[in-house]
């Protein structure tokens, strides 16, 4: 994929995070269809939540801050993963949300795939480092719980 200088500082800040950049880079330009699989801990943390509460987190996050920063998801399974500083994962307690952290490693798509089966960027990272900030994304989240408890049992 040719993309442009936005993608391709995402892609060199994301190969950043490879203990070898440049394998990790050779293998998704190879392949920019798939995912290469990178290590969390180093330039951040993962929090993934569940199909129910994921994308209904990622659109109050939307109307909270615009951009959140670097959000995958899993056409998959509906899972949604936020990228989050490091250390995030050790800290946080959530019901249902699984921390990927230092020693855990994530699938991760090129920058420029947003759309198709499996992961892909529901919000591409642009390179420059910026994360998910917790604090909004902590208040999306009971947001997000609180609209999709029905009605009769608020």
């Amino acid at each position: 994929m040719n993309g442009s200088a936005t993608e391709r500082n995402a892609l060199e800040w994301l190969a950043g995070a490879a203990p070898e950049p440049a394998v990790w880079l050779r293998a998704l330009e190879s392949a920019p269809d798939r995912t290469a699989p990178l290590p969390c801990g180093r330039r951040w943390d993962v929090l993934v939540l569940p199909p129910r509460l994921g994308p209904p987190t990622l659109e109050v996050l939307r109307g909270l801050v615009g951009v959140p920063g670097p959000v995958l998801g899993d056409g998959g399974t509906g899972r949604v993963g936020f990228l989050v500083p490091v250390g995030t994962a050790d800290c946080w307690l959530g019901t249902g949300v699984r921390c990927a952290g230092a020693g855990e490693r994530v699938p991760v798509p090129h920058p420029a795939r947003r759309t198709g089966p499996g992961v892909r960027w529901l919000s591409a990272p642009d390179g420059t480092g910026r994360l998910v900030d917790p604090r909004p994304l902590e208040l999306a989240m009971h947001e997000a719980a609180i609209r999709t408890v029905p009605i009769g049992h608020r």
